[in-house]
């Protein structure tokens, strides 16, 4: 009796891992899916021909910011500045600026009124691989550093001077 109990939940168990196993399967599927619609969602696929045009790293000013900026020109010409290995403080309306100086190494020239810059957006996230759209037209022999800019307190939290690739 007690070796048919055995075999019985022996069975149970085998029956429920084969049950189990092609749900495991379709998740790996899903999360596969996800993450591929992420990368579509962030403006970049592997597989689509990027041309690298501009890059340069990180280095902190008001805060210690690592990183790398890199400039893509896509397949369909649209430009995309994606931040990899990127990481800052945290802080209250940070944004993304590409400025027209040569290094943003000193406040007092980065942060001027009059310092020409092109917004790219709010910062999405203080650690982590990012990307932001390039609005067209947009002159990168004129803007080539990346600031990592907080507006509230008029702070560069970090700069990545920008090089031809």
């Amino acid at each position: 009796m007690i070796r048919m109990v055995k075999v019985g939940v022996a069975v149970a168990v085998l029956a429920a891992g084969i049950a189990a196993t092609p749900a495991m399967a379709q998740d790996s599927l899903k999360q596969d899916s996800m993450k591929q619609d992420s990368m579509k969602h962030d403006g970049m696929m592997h597989d689509e021909k990027a041309k690298t045009l501009y890059t340069g790293k990180f280095h902190g000013k008001v805060h210690p910011t690592e990183g790398r900026a890199t400039v893509y020109q896509q397949a369909d010409g649209k430009l995309l500045l994606r931040l990899t290995g990127f990481r800052t403080s945290n802080g209250p309306d940070v944004h993304v600026v590409l400025i027209a100086v040569k290094d943003a190494s000193d406040n007092a020239n980065s942060l001027k009124s009059s310092t020409e810059r092109v917004e790219l957006g709010k910062l999405k996230g203080n650690e982590g691989d990012q990307n932001y759209e390039i609005p067209a037209g947009t002159d990168l022999s004129k803007f080539t550093a990346v600031s990592i800019y907080c507006e509230r307190f008029n702070a560069n939290f970090g700069a990545a001077p920008l090089e031809k690739f």
